[in-house]
């Protein structure tokens, strides 16, 4: 074991190889030089940002910023913590992890010196290791915070125009603009993440939304981008986007909108209605800004001059931004930012998967037994594993009733989805009367009482008759904003479900004959949830 506890200060590149791990420092801050190539080595990397301590630190350092040619990397040390995400980056697929004791995160230092003192016994770093300057020194990067912008907690991917059409000089202009908007943003951990994809003959994905937390090196990131040449192929890169941006594979985080920024010079050489359907039908925002748009001798080369309102979110004037020319893009940052950070203005990431609230009203009486009440528990999984659950996102909780009630857990007791279903499989069976109408009302004024943004629901699932009416209570709390859709099994009557549900009753009414169908009904039962929705947003 080298003795890297003795490096203090710690102002000077310790070379380690590539296999060294995160678990094998002693101490928090180390400088560490990476030897070049260590994308040939079957490094095991686990993370994307953060990564668990078992990792390659110079496997993490190439996934996420130095060059194949190795260099200095500062190593923060951190606390363990639950859901590594994998990514592709550089030459690296990093690993996902569900848990692991301990932590890192790396950054590039800026000030490193050019020759190692004599007892390293290493070379001077080659140049492609030193940090490019300039862009760490905009003075827009130093009133970034580096926590991020709290208030604008989003994923964007920035879809810029990399075609023959813009030209290099261009390019180089539309660059800084993504890197000034950027900034504007406050891009951080716990503020919005962004990423690029560039469009040309075909799309290509430069960075993920988590390759690059902190603005100085998303700075740095985008400073590096080379022009690709090549044709206006703007609907390509926005299906590209679409399917596989903001996966949670890729870095998109559950329950945060999904913004699309889409810049075009001109005009785009292929369709984008299609693709820009896909995307918002995904629940991403997708915003068109237009630079230089066609004079009108160009107008009749425009293959769909309409091309900007069918792309967009929505045509309302908000998701549509133009500039006249690359040179005058500077004064447009803080207006486009101002609206890329209003959430409540965000229509397509309110989507049914991720704007919801539903709660479970659980029949536990006598009639049920146990085995059906697991049966039970397992049909309400199945729904609950539809959705976004999150704290920014969808919540469930669940009531289970005999003749009293028992609030099994609220929607706001479980910020995740693997939390929130194993509480629900968890439930313990009471074994009693049946009194529906009383746990509605009991739903309603307990569960229902404190809900987060979104619109609420409530599937009810029951066996047999009730012992008191339900058509009351039911009608509150479809007056209070509470969808119903009743669920019966076995000796359920049909007009208790009906006079529970809501309207239109034949699509919030489901019966079966058998535990053992309940399973079949949960893809209507999500539909249904969605095209309520849909329908009342």
């Amino acid at each position: 074991m080298f003795p890297l506890s003795v490096l203090l200060p710690f102002t000077v590149p310790y070379p380690v190889t590539c296999v060294t791990r995160g678990a094998d420092l002693t101490e928090d801050g180390m400088l560490l030089l990476c030897p070049p190539d260590c994308s040939r080595w079957r490094v095991s990397v686990f993370g994307t940002g953060v990564y668990a301590s078992v990792s390659s630190v110079c496997g993490a350092a190439l996934h996420r910023i130095v060059g194949a040619s190795g260099g200095p990397v500062r190593v923060h040390r951190l606390q363990g913590r639950h859901n590594y995400m994998s990514s592709y980056a550089h030459g690296i697929q990093s690993q996902a992890l569900s848990h692991w004791t301990a932590s890192f995160s790396l950054t590039k230092p800026v000030n490193v010196p050019l020759e190692l003192s004599s007892d390293t016994s290493t070379t001077a770093l080659p140049a492609a290791a030193q940090p490019g300057k300039k862009p760490l020194k905009k003075p827009s990067v130093k009133k970034a915070l580096t926590g991020g912008n709290k208030d604008c907690q989003m994923d964007i991917a920035m879809v810029i125009d990399s075609s023959n059409n813009i030209g290099q000089r261009r390019f180089n202009l539309q660059k800084s603009f993504v890197a000034k908007l950027s900034s504007m943003l406050r891009v951080g951990p716990t503020g919005p993440h962004v990423g690029v994809v560039q469009a040309s003959d075909s799309p290509k994905t430069e960075f993920l939304l988590t390759n690059y937390t902190q603005p100085k090196e998303l700075l740095f990131a985008m400073k590096e981008l080379a022009f690709l040449g090549g044709n206006t192929n703007t609907g390509k890169a926005i299906m590209h986007t679409a399917e596989s941006f903001f996966t949670q594979e890729n870095g998109g985080r559950r329950g945060h909108p999904r913004v699309m920024v889409v810049l075009v010079d001109g005009w785009p050489s292929d369709d984008l209605e299609q693709a820009a359907m896909f995307a918002r039908e995904s629940g991403i925002n997708v915003f068109l800004v237009s630079v230089a748009k066609p004079a009108a001798e160009e107008l009749a080369m425009v293959r769909d001059k309409d091309f900007v309102k069918k792309a967009v979110c929505k045509d309302n004037g908000f998701f549509s931004y133009s500039i006249p020319s690359w040179f005058s893009t500077t004064k447009h940052v803080k207006p486009l930012t101002q609206r890329l950070c209003s959430l409540d203005s965000l229509l397509c990431s309110k989507t049914c998967y991720n704007s919801v609230n539903i709660g479970f009203l659980i029949d536990g009486s006598s009639s049920v037994g146990e085995g059906n009440f697991r049966l039970v528990l397992d049909f309400l999984a199945g729904i609950a594993r539809s959705f976004d659950i999150s704290d920014v996102g969808a919540h469930i909780g669940a009531v289970q009733f005999t003749y009293d009630q028992r609030l099994e857990f609220s929607l706001f007791d479980h910020s995740n989805k693997d939390a929130a279903i194993n509480a629900l499989r968890r439930i313990p069976y009471m074994s009693g009367g049946t009194a529906t109408g009383s746990a509605i009302s009991y739903t309603t004024q307990n569960l229902f009482r404190r809900t987060g943004p979104g619109r609420n629901y409530l599937i009810v699932v029951t066996d047999g008759q009730s012992y008191d009416d339900v058509r009351i209570p039911a009608q509150a709390a479809q007056k209070q904003g509470i969808t119903i859709f009743s669920v019966g099994v076995a000796w359920a009557p049909m007009d208790d479900l009906r006079s529970m549900a809501s309207e239109p009753k034949d699509t919030h009414t489901f019966f079966t004959r058998e535990f053992t169908g309940l399973a079949e009904f949960i893809p209507s039962l999500v539909r249904g949830i969605c095209r309520d929705f849909t329908e009342n947003n």
